[in-house]
């Protein structure tokens, strides 16, 4: 008998999926939480025709085969409703009845995701597992270290520099010409990345915040978070903890009216501004809230319409040079506090970060510049951008501290790494390993995700869902149906964990090399690896 169901170039059978739905028809009870939990709909109630072989049970009657019809689950093979693996089902289903499996093919759907012109974006990272950072080994171990530098033993702190770091004679030329010296704030090393009010949802942002203000006023450890483009609560801008906020303006200055209208109200100034011109996820190209996230409280603090997507420009549109750039805008922010904040560049890892580097060096306004790798996480990008465009953070990095060294400027000007810190899970490594190649501090983002709020996402590209708002944990969404299911003190809590291990395992790698009393900035001698090739790229010693 014929099917109805037409056939065309883009149907796909479930084969050809990159995930696949095993379903127990014995433990299902039919209870529907897996397809009321399912963010993409890619599971649906279907009732299924089932020829079953009855043996006959005498020697003289004859075996036959009958038709039943039963309900059960279905999985769809369209495109648009693919399974991302995120596992919800699994998680809500009381009996284990169902769970997504990887397809041990290649992804076949990468040929029909593009319907009506439209390539694929997502969110999550590179779909590219380890990296050159997980590579790198800690060599320069000394055995007589006074017992009083072991972590295990004894307290130390952990603090970085963010701000321009002057010369004493430098300093004085500049209050007797300018009338101010540039501020600098003592900061943890350990930073949580630009994520806005907007791409995450209400209770991930709140949580993030519980737990950054519950580490500073309690436990004493001046962690610092960056708004990302968007703006913030107004509540926020008016309460005393915005000291421990890095405002974040970018191309599109969205939700900038909302700040400068505040600053006469504020009870302190923030921990510095961050201007954006690039992120590493997708270096040339401007930020993007898709209209699935603009609400009626995103379109008021952001001053938009509701429903509409968000895009950002490629570069703020009133500057068309850096030299440009640290001449009105970063001076403007400096003016904006009265020169009590410091201000810095963001850049996407490229090849052309030593330019900008060498012109933030001739000019005392800029504090600092902080620089995103390609593995660097977004809410949304195309999958062109995400892997095939950007530099890899370590050797980006690596080149600007060794031009600052040749500059004698290595003291002098803060950089801060981030772009896939903590991928495979080793945070306290990689951020051990980017100090250790010249950076003053990293940022963090999807790590922080993962750990304090449980992100299904990975680089083998399951769910990846956070452009659209359908995060099933609620991460990054702004449907209250999902992000209910997000408890912002619990996210809280882990930020805390997080941060209390890390700083543990951070003085386990540092307290060996004596340097207890300052982080080791640009310390490479205590670095090597196994690839003879990286190691000449990154100047440290090649070890087999």
């Amino acid at each position: 008998m014929p099917s109805n169901r037409p056939i065309t170039p883009s149907t796909l059978s479930a084969k050809d999926l990159l995930w696949q739905i095993q379903w127990d028809k014995e433990k299902c009870t039919l209870c529907g939480s897996c397809t009321a939990v399912c963010p993409v709909n890619a599971i649906e109630l279907g009732v299924h025709r089932k020829r079953v072989v009855e043996t006959a049970l005498g020697i003289d009657k004859a075996s036959s085969s009958i038709f039943k019809v039963y309900h059960g689950i279905r999985q769809k093979t369209d495109p648009a409703y693919a399974c991302v693996g995120c596992a919800m089902c699994s998680l809500v289903c009381p009996n284990s009845a169902i769970m997504p499996l990887r397809t041990d093919e290649a992804d076949k759907q990468i040929y029909h995701i593009n319907r009506g012109g439209h390539p694929r974006s997502r969110g999550g990272r590179r779909n590219v597992p380890g990296g050159i950072l997980d590579r790198i080994k800690f060599m320069r171990i000394s055995m007589l270290t006074d017992p009083a530098l072991d972590a295990g033993r004894h307290e130390f702190e952990i603090r970085t520099l963010l701000g321009r770091v002057l010369p004493p004679e430098e300093s004085l030329q500049h209050l007797r010409e300018n009338g101010w010296i540039p501020p600098v704030r003592e900061i943890y090393p350990l930073i949580i990345g630009s994520m806005s009010f907007g791409a995450l949802s209400p209770p991930m942002w709140e949580g993030l915040q519980m737990g950054v203000a519950y580490l500073n006023e309690e436990m004493k450890m001046p962690v610092r978070m960056a708004t990302g483009e968007g703006g913030c609560p107004p509540r926020l801008l008016r309460s005393r903890f915005l000291q421990y906020v890095i405002l974040q303006i970018a191309s599109g200055y969205f939700g900038w009216d909302e700040i400068i209208h505040a600053i006469p109200e504020m009870q302190v100034d923030p921990c510095a501004i961050e201007i954006k011109y690039g992120q590493g996820a997708k270096p040339g190209d401007g930020g993007l809230l898709m209209w699935y996230k603009v609400n009626k409280l995103i379109a008021a603090i952001r001053g938009v319409p509701e429903r509409i997507s968000l895009p950002s420009p490629p570069t703020h549109q009133t500057k068309y040079s850096i030299e440009e750039a640290v001449a009105k805008m970063i001076q403007s922010m400096y003016m904006a506090w009265g020169f009590r904040v410091p201000v810095y560049p963001k850049i996407s890892g490229t090849s052309t970060a030593l330019a900008v580097l060498n012109n933030l060096t001739r000019n005392a306004y800029a504090a600092g510049l902080a620089i995103d790798g390609e593995d660097g996480g977004t809410g949304a990008a195309y999958n062109v951008s995400m892997n095939n465009m950007g530099h890899p953070i370590a050797g980006n990095i690596r080149d600007c501290y060794l031009n600052l060294v040749a500059l004698g400027k290595q003291n002098e000007i803060p950089l801060f790494a981030g772009g896939g810190i903590g991928k495979t899970g080793n945070l306290a490594a990689n951020a051990a390993a980017l100090i250790m190649l010249g950076a003053s501090g990293v940022q963090i983002g999807k790590y922080i995700m993962q750990a304090g709020a449980g992100c299904l996402g990975s680089e083998s590209d399951r769910c990846n869902i956070c452009n659209i708002g359908l995060c099933p944990k609620g991460i990054t969404s702004q449907d209250p149906r999902l992000y209910r299911r997000l408890n912002a003190e619990d996210v809280a809590q882990r930020v805390v964990d997080v941060y209390l291990s890390f700083d543990t395992e951070l003085k386990k790698i540092i307290a060996p090399l004596g340097r207890s009393t300052s982080l080791p900035i640009g310390m490479s001698d205590a670095l090597g690896i196994d690839d003879f090739h990286a190691a000449e790229r990154l100047s440290i010693k090649y070890v087999v």
